[in-house]
């Protein structure tokens, strides 16, 4: 239990015990520097339950927790606050508690706890990854470790998408102009590959239109009748058939592509515990429709499609499944959320990451599937998240205009290679040395750079921006985490024994404070599915070490108690930067 919660009790007993009255909650807020104290509540609240001058009440409650708990030395009231001070012990006790846990903050996760799916990714197979898909992985790795961290099961999915009409366009293009080219012969990655004949297809589309335009057609016409469009609508149509053909280029292709993508996905860090594919898929919801239809949750059209009615929940109306009888996304999506609850029947509820322009679908899948009576659908989020920018612009994938995600992960590691030859930071490395740190700062400039915005805000990312030694960024916290090994290094002497009695500098008392919020830093960053909690958490608490690095001399202390308590309080502060830079899937380098 942590000095909030403990002194949440007390200050309950306290207003018990002298105006006999029952306080719901105690706020607290953080002292006020030019007053005394290290954490102050607000008595404000407390006149809701008892009536009286909140001066006066304070120091009631104040003298209360001076004569009946241990660790309060001292208080004062300024207004509707009362500061308190805590007593060096408690805070010597605490760290004493947490300096050999290198897990600090982490939850085992409970056996008879149900789990949590997390879905990102859920890529189109007809192109590669690129900025946009790198945000929703990093959000949805991240707060799949958070909830982890927390004390939950966690199993990590996506769906990928790879059939449609989109996938035939490629597919297409590559038969009209590939030459029969593949990724060996191109030395291309796979999904690179497959991703150019997405542009060619667009590109050869356009000249069509241009030509059908010039012959007199409306450009609505043209869009319509280009050939290039009508042979991939037909290539679909074999493809649902099952043209032995068109389905074994169609899994060759598709092939390319997911060995690209695990290539990318190794490169990022990212991992999952389970695939699910949208062929296999987009036909699994059509038996829930025609159980929804017998309940009265659907309801068919004359045109023979079904809908669900869910104007009285302040939606729309909403198809499940067309007039020919196949199926739609929603369709798709309520079959595979079942299936996945069939597959891993511990999971209690799921988190999807889905960029914000799909907000209106998940509304609309979680009723539909409560309104099908699934119990768990109570437990279903949307990780909407905000579209990701550069300086130069909106990207567009069948233009060519994406940056793509292999490309900006090999940027962001010649970005650090630039930044770091500048500053001088890696004399003496060897060339190997060299290079892998220039790529641990270079992703985890790029990872912090975007966990550390809240998931629902958008983003303007400069890589230059993001490799910057200095202020809110990966690589000065990066560089902190260095410095404290380099004092590891040094520290010659046993540090095995707990240091109890010892008067604690300022700064060494505001770094333990900042310790001790850790577990519920998790806990709310789990709660909120927000990866920006851990990382601003992690940002303050290195802020906090660098003031206290450069107030308090730590392997030149004179006293050995005093020498040996700050080289274990910076093991425990670089424990806890690498505990929470790993919720964010960032590696933290020994040496920088």
């Amino acid at each position: 239990m942590n000095l909030q919660n403990t002194l949440s009790n007390q200050v309950k007993e306290a207003v018990k015990t002298i105006y006999n009255a029952q306080l719901e909650t105690v706020e607290f807020q953080a002292t006020r520097r030019e007053f005394a104290g290290d954490i102050t509540v607000v008595v404000f609240p407390v006149l809701r339950v008892v009536k009286g001058n909140p001066v006066q009440i304070g120091e009631s409650i104040g003298n209360y927790l001076v004569e009946h708990v241990d660790f309060v030395k001292a208080f004062n009231v300024v207004k509707g606050f009362l500061n308190i001070e805590i007593a060096d012990a408690y805070y010597v006790n605490f760290f004493n508690s947490i300096s050999n846990d290198s897990s600090y903050g982490f939850v085992t996760p409970k056996t008879d706890e149900k789990a949590v799916m997390v879905e990102y990714s859920s890529p189109n197979t007809n192109k590669p990854l690129h900025l946009g898909h790198i945000r929703n992985n990093l959000l949805g790795y991240s707060v799949a470790e958070i909830i982890k961290a927390s004390g939950k099961k966690v199993y990590k999915t996506q769906i990928i998408n790879d059939r449609g009409i989109h996938i035939c366009k490629s597919m297409l293009a590559w038969k009209r102009f590939g030459n029969g080219e593949t990724p060996e012969t191109t030395g291309l990655k796979g999904d690179k590959l497959v991703g150019n004949y997405y542009v060619k297809f667009d590109q050869e589309y356009k000249k069509e239109i241009e030509a059908l335009i010039k012959e007199g057609k409306s450009e609505e016409e043209a869009k319509k009748q280009a050939p290039i469009l009508i042979e991939a609508q037909e290539m679909l149509q074999k493809w649902e058939a099952g043209n032995d053909e068109v389905v074994a280029l169609w899994k060759t292709m598709n092939g390319w592509v997911y060995d690209g993508f695990d290539v990318t996905y190794k490169n990022l860090g990212v991992n999952f515990d389970a695939l699910y594919y949208e062929s296999q898929t987009y036909l699994l919801g059509k038996e829930f429709v025609t159980a929804g239809l017998e309940s009265g949750v659907f309801y068919k059209k004359e045109d023979g499609s079904v809908w669900c009615d869910l104007t009285e929940d302040g939606l729309d109306e909403k198809i499940v499944l067309r007039s020919d009888g196949t199926a739609v996304y929603m369709t798709q999506d309520i079959g595979t959320a079942i299936q996945r609850i069939k597959d891993y029947p511990d999971v209690g509820g799921m988190v999807y990451t889905v960029g914000n322009e799909q907000d209106y679908h998940f509304k609309v899948l979680f009723l539909i599937l409560k309104k099908l009576g699934f119990d768990w659908a109570k437990n279903l989020f949307h990780l909407s998240y905000g579209m990701v920018d550069l300086p130069s612009g909106k990207m567009k994938s069948r233009e060519g205009t994406v940056v793509d995600a292999d490309d900006l992960i090999v940027e962001m590691s010649n970005t650090a290679e630039e930044i770091s030859e500048e500053l001088g930071k890696l004399d003496g490395y060897t060339e190997q040395e060299k290079k892998d740190v220039y790529k641990t700062i270079g992703l985890g400039a790029l990872k912090y750079f975007i966990l550390k915005v809240d998931p629902k805000k958008r983003i303007l990312f400069d890589p230059k921006d993001s490799v910057d030694f200095q202020g809110n960024t990966g690589p000065f916290i990066q560089y902190t985490y260095a410095r404290i090994q380099a004092i590891l290094r040094k520290a010659n002497f046993d540090m095995s024994v707990n240091i109890t009695n010892i008067k604690l500098h300022e700064k060494e008392k505001e770094l333990i404070k900042q310790l001790e919020l850790f577990p519920d830093i998790i806990q709310q960053a789990a709660s909120n599915y927000s990866p920006a909690l851990i990382a601003n958490y992690t940002y303050d608490l290195v802020k906090e070490f660098n003031s206290f690095y450069q107030n308090v001399s730590i392997l030149g202390a004179d006293i050995e108690t005093e020498k040996i308590f700050r080289v274990k309080l910076s093991q425990s502060v670089a424990n806890t930067i690498r505990n929470a830079f790993s919720l964010l899937g960032i590696q933290v380098p020994e040496r920088m």
